[in-house]
């Protein structure tokens, strides 16, 4: 795939918003980077997509691609769970992750949230004010750890 000038925004919609085409190109992304990329077998489908609170952030490429995209869960008490940060391979380097963080951070910024690090990305996660939260540990083959941003308070 050769890379087409990015658009410059990031998208947000609930799944309930979601056109089918474009739910699958965010699925096809996480599909490709999570379980062919990484070689790990795993229930990619979980449901929590179709939750009615789940909110889809991502990044298109002017010819149609999703580059970039995380998800981000409520949990029953409040917190948000961010989570399925990737990009495509063909877009690494460009900063789209980091722009996806800024900007699902700054809708949760007044709440917990939480997040399951692979370990190598720690740093990047700290960039948000993310902290570890518990001890290392292997998910599906690959080590994780759980990391959590307190809430800023209201002015």
């Amino acid at each position: 795939m050769t890379l087409q000038p990015l658009a410059t925004a990031v998208h947000r919609a609930y799944t309930a918003d979601l056109d089918a085409e474009d739910f699958y190109r965010m699925l096809r992304l996480r599909v490709d980077v999570f379980i062919v990329e990484q070689e790990c077998p795993y229930p990619e489908l979980d449901g929590r997509d179709l939750e009615a609170t789940t909110r889809h952030f991502w990044i298109d490429s002017a010819d149609g691609y999703v580059l970039g995209y995380l998800r981000l869960l409520e949990d029953p008490d409040g917190t948000f769970r961010i989570g399925r940060v990737c990009t495509a391979k063909s877009a690494r380097g460009l900063g789209l992750a980091r722009k996806l963080m800024r900007a699902a951070v700054a809708e949760v910024q007044h709440a917990p949230a939480v997040l399951a690090a692979q370990t190598y990305a720690t740093e990047f996660y700290r960039s948000f004010g993310f902290a570890e939260d518990g001890e290392e540990y292997l998910e599906d083959g690959i080590p994780h750890i759980d990391m959590r941003r307190e809430p800023r308070r209201r002015a």
